[in-house]
């Protein structure tokens, strides 16, 4: 029995998505609720499971293509085995695809078929053409069967390298008709172009501004130093800064609404509730999972949440409901060795916190110079609704708390 696998239902605010991965091809034997196609939308990479066990007959379109909620990409022959043949008929018994569709093979397994194909299959070096190499790169040109003729020089008079040649093995543009000065030109993602859309968005509709500040973080250290050890043995999860953080903009925020809130229009919408979303950097681009109510959680809860949104963006996991909503913005630069910076607010958001690389500077404390763990922290915010007094005032109660943290512990 033939089975259809469909494009899930997508929410409102996302139209359509892009095909980014096929994961089997025609004929490959496939297991329930193992991942077919990989979708890409404006926000999320999109996994698209198998309903049943058996083989890929037929797939409806190919990397790149653009679909929308409920189209069929493929059909799957219900507990069918994979087609065998002898004397290279094996493929005839596959269905074969849809007109336009197009059968994915990853580059690792097209490169693994190529090195096990028979050598006459494979390109040799021109007779004679490794003559002339040094014995690095003539081994390399023997083994990965390429002509030097081919290649472009980089080394010098233009002699072909073992560097030239494993590029051009590897399909790099360094070796290849472009000598030292390789270029690549590479079409955005949708996750990058709507990054890209937003940021612009951003500068063109707010009146942004940014405030900075900085933090004493020695209490913060030492605290982790000494309940760290038992807060991990308690809760399962390491002590970090970002949940100090984010429990001190929760209080703060409750204590000035106005950089909780957001722009509809000709209105001002307060929130009773501060959601805040935490920027997590991914091979795709940032994005911006919610921790929901943070003013009621808990360190530990914070800190798993965390952890587990880490982890799911890490493994493309995060779904849309995790990237939806949120009034307030955390963007750690620091663990990229940032000193400070002017985060970007992310409408319709009104404000977004900026925290950054700790360094050890010298300070003043009661008429003596020491060192302490410095932080420079900034607030980025839309200057339409929240005016400087706001701004200031909100920086220096976040900065009062991580300098005496035991506020937090007390809800002060």
């Amino acid at each position: 029995m033939a089975t259809e696998i469909k494009v899930p239902v997508l929410p409102e605010s996302v139209s359509d998505a892009t095909i980014a991965t096929w994961h089997k091809k025609v004929g490959d034997a496939v297991a329930r609720d193992e991942n077919i196609v990989d979708l890409e939308t404006d926000k999320v990479v999109l996994e698209v499971p198998s309903l049943v066990d058996g083989v890929i007959k037929e797939l409806k379109y190919a990397e790149g293509d653009t679909v929308t909620s409920q189209q069929v990409l493929a059909v799957i022959e219900e507990g069918a085995a994979p087609a065998k043949g002898d004397d290279g008929d094996a493929g005839k018994a596959k269905a074969e695809p849809a007109a336009g569709a197009q059968e994915v093979q990853p580059k690792a397994d097209a490169a693994k078929a190529e090195a096990k194909a028979p050598s006459s299959t494979r390109p040799s070096p021109a007779s004679g053409g490794t003559a002339g190499l040094p014995p690095g790169a003539r081994f390399t040109a023997v083994k990965d069967g390429i002509d030097p003729s081919q290649v472009e020089g980089t080394g010098r008079r233009g002699a072909v390298t073992k560097e030239d040649l494993v590029n051009y093995a590897s399909g790099k543009t360094a070796g290849v008709s472009g000598g030292a000065r390789p270029e690549e030109r590479v079409p955005m993602t949708r996750i990058r172009k709507r990054i890209a859309e937003r940021l612009m968005q951003s500068k063109e509709s707010i009146a942004m501004l940014t405030s900075f500040n900085e933090v004493n973080l020695g209490k913060v250290m030492a605290m982790r130093k000494e309940l760290g050890e038992s807060f991990q043995k308690q809760h399962g999860i390491k002590l970090g800064f970002m949940s100090f953080f984010a429990k001190a903009a929760a209080n703060a925020l409750q204590k000035y609404p106005v950089v909780n809130a957001s722009v509809d229009g000709d209105d001002i919408i307060y929130h009773g509730y501060a959601d805040i979303s935490i920027a997590v950097s991914t091979d795709r681009g940032l994005v911006t999972p919610v921790l929901r109510n943070v003013e009621r959680m808990g360190f530990a809860d914070v800190e798993k949440a965390i952890s587990d949104y880490a982890t799911k963006a890490r493994d493309g996991k995060l779904s849309l409901d995790d990237l939806q909503g949120g009034t307030f913005t955390i963007t750690n630069g620091g663990t990229f060795g940032s000193l400070m910076s002017t985060p970007i607010v992310n409408p319709p958001q009104s404000a977004i916190l900026g925290m950054h690389t700790i360094k050890e500077r010298p300070i003043v404390e009661n008429g003596a110079v020491v060192a302490a763990p410095m932080m420079y922290i900034a607030l980025s915010y839309d200057h339409r609704i929240i005016d400087g007094k706001d701004a200031v005032q909100f920086l220096v109660d976040i900065k009062d708390q991580l300098e005496n943290p035991h506020r937090m512990l007390l809800g002060m």
